[in-house]
């Protein structure tokens, strides 16, 4: 069991002996000199060249690892730290699909290497060299890690989109960085539903450089295939060589492009390079999730976000550990699935969103009481705040008070976590994600550029040297680049858009994006802030909070709810407005709550606050196509419009 000192935990002495990372001298070591301790993780690695300086800087420009050569395939199989001939019989890929009626598949460490070289060899025989882009909108399904895999083997710069996402959003992608060849799937099934997948590709690459399209046969449903243009995976791999070799790639050359989310509301191809981004995945999957040999991971992200790039597939490959991907809805064909696929694979680690955990806790916890869930030995959360409530939820009926939670905060631009508990040394607190990894220099400053307070909200930043797996750009951009992340402040402080605060003893709790702080009758407040203590009411499972103007106040408070209770709507709005009075005060009492099925949410779970927000300005709600569930959106929008028209 954990230890619990106050309001805070620690692992248990177990855990703590065992644990990669146990001494929190660590950080005094980092501090001191982190270049230095980014140095000596980098020899951790295989480089075909060592690199001549550890890291540069011309504001708002930086590099590491100058002059090195290295390979992430290279350092994933053949070159493995852990030696490839103890690597190459073990699982290193696991594939679940969606139908409970189909086989899984598994490939070894040796099966997964000769299936990435066969396609590297592939793309070379299409005239793909170093450098080119290569389109990647495939579900679920082990070729889309074959095809990353591939494409870092031969140099090529991968551009994942996530299978979900419509034919605009596709071509839009395809277009930014002007890819010459697809690799798509005829199909895939999500809740028991069979999608046509190569129909919306053939959509997508309309007007777009795309020369081929190569398909993988996932569900054997009739497809438009163009003689010439359209081609088969399998037919291509069939006579493929095993051998391939990885290509030597400098340290700073383009490694892959993926869009930010989205919550913002704006399209940012982010760069990220070959040698900082492999540092810095290898070491945060090690020290964060506490990786062991015979640990299996399930990071339920998709590739096509950053963290499904990172935690899915780059950092538990290039650590030797085995991975699992899921096709299927998590709570499909019942609500135990995902129960189900942690007992059936003994799963060690379970890295999820907060909306997937409060999904889980909706359906109660006697959905669960046949799984002890006793293979766990690690929780982790990711993607966007974790309330108080859902977190000692999580902590008890998941992770049965023996397993660390280790909430992570990272971005698309960041490439891996920068800000976490270690599960060697704590502490965890619930609704903090903890302190700034060993390495990263983040703190949080006030408007004017100076430190904040013990407790007090500020912008949180990051100073130089920065994380190896930082973006270098975003492509094509650089006016864009400079006006994104380095104009808040200076040129060499970088700026995450977000809030947050720091707690006496250092501890970091991400309060929201810098655009979703309200000031209401001159007094500033956090609406992450608000939703944390909105969730500790019983009846509340979910919540959202945004500003709207008014003429008086400046901004007032609008709260929608999911709610678990059989309450009239009467009584619980009144139940919920006395709740936020006693937490925050009467300033805080919103101007009105909607009690909501759901709430507008991107694929990867992170709730569209600006599209609420756009119900209320009368402005256009703009691209709907990034949401899972656009419907929702109408429903609320009417919600809206009834309930202004009654007051």
């Amino acid at each position: 069991m954990l230890k619990k000192k106050g309001q805070v935990y620690y692992p248990s002495d177990e855990f703590q002996k065992k644990a990669w990372v146990n001494d929190k001298k660590i950080y005094k070591e980092a501090q001191k000199d982190p270049v230095k301790f980014w140095e000596k993780l980098a020899k951790d690695l295989f480089w075909f060249k060592p690199w001549r300086k550890g890291f540069s800087h011309k504001p708002p420009y930086f590099q590491w690892f100058l002059g090195g050569k290295m390979n992430i395939t290279a350092n994933i199989f053949e070159e493995n730290s852990l030696g490839f001939d103890k690597l190459k019989k073990k699982p290193a890929l696991i594939w679940e699909p969606e139908s409970l009626k189909e086989k899984p598949k598994i490939l070894t460490y040796g099966e997964l290497l000769k299936e990435v070289n066969k396609f590297a060899n592939v793309l070379l025989r299409l005239g793909v060299k170093k450098g080119d882009k290569v389109g990647i909108y495939l579900p679920m399904i082990p070729e889309i890690v074959i095809s990353m895999l591939a494409c870092a083997r031969v140099g090529a710069v991968h551009l994942v989109v996530f299978s979900a996402f419509p034919s605009v959003a596709l071509k839009t992608r395809l277009d930014a960085v002007g890819a010459k060849i697809l690799i798509t799937a005829d199909g895939y099934y999500r809740r028991g539903q069979l999608i046509n997948l190569k129909k919306n590709a053939e959509e997508g690459i309309k007007d777009t450089k795309i020369e081929k399209t190569i398909t993988v046969r996932r569900a054997g449903n009739e497809i438009i295939f163009n003689p010439g243009k359209d081609l088969w995976w399998h037919d291509l791999v069939e006579k493929e060589s095993t051998e391939c070799r990885a290509e030597a790639m400098d340290s700073e050359d383009l490694f892959f492009i993926l869009p930010e989310s989205g919550t913002t509301g704006r399209f940012l191809p982010i760069c990220h390079t070959v040698g900082g981004y492999a540092v810095q995945a290898k070491w945060t999957g090690k020290a964060v999730f506490d990786f062991k040999q015979n640990d299996i991971l399930w990071c339920t992200s998709d590739p096509g976000w950053i963290t499904g790039h990172t935690y899915t597939v780059y950092s538990p490959l290039i650590n030797g550990i085995t991975t699992l991907i899921y096709e299927g809805a998590p709570d499909f064909p019942t609500s135990g699935r995902w129960a189900g696929i942690i007992e059936k694979y003994k799963i060690t680690i379970f890295y999820t969103a907060p909306t997937a955990i409060r999904m889980f806790r909706k359906y109660g916890s006697e959905t669960f009481a046949k799984y002890n869930f006793e293979s766990l030995k690690l929780l982790g959360s990711v993607g966007e705040l974790i309330d108080e409530s859902t977190w000692i939820w999580y902590f008890k009926e998941i992770g049965k008070e023996k397993c660390p939670i280790v909430d992570t905060y990272w971005q698309t631009e960041t490439g891996g976590i920068i800000i976490s508990s270690l599960p060697g040394i704590g502490p965890f607190k619930p609704g903090f994600t903890g302190l700034p990894l060993p390495g990263i220099r983040a703190e949080i400053l006030n408007k004017k550029g100076n430190l904040c307070k013990e407790n007090e909200p500020g912008n949180l930043v990051l100073f130089s040297p920065y994380a190896p797996g930082l973006l270098r750009g975003i492509y094509n951009d650089p006016g864009k680049y400079l006006e994104t992340y380095w104009s808040k402040y200076e040129k060499n402080i970088y700026f995450t858009s977000d809030t947050a605060i720091k707690d006496e003893n250092g501890l970091i709790r991400i309060i929201g994006r810098a655009d979703d702080i309200i000031k209401v009758a001159g007094h500033r407040m956090s609406t992450g802030e608000m939703e944390s203590g909105i969730a500790k009411h019983p009846d509340v499972l979910e919540n959202v909070v945004i500003g709207v103007p008014d003429p008086i106040k400046g901004d007032v408070p609008v709260v929608f709810l999911i709610v678990k209770s059989q309450k009239s709507q009467k009584e619980l709005k009144k139940e919920v407005t006395e709740h936020i009075k006693k937490e925050f005060g009467p300033i805080a009492l919103p101007k009105e709550i909607y009690l909501v099925e759901d709430l507008p949410k991107t694929h990867s779970g992170k709730i569209m606050r600006r599209i609420l927000r756009k119900l209320f300005t009368k402005e256009d709600l703009g691209n709907l196509s990034i949401l899972a569930n656009a419907q929702v959106v109408k429903k609320i929008k009417n919600q809206v419009f009834v309930q202004q028209k009654r007051r």
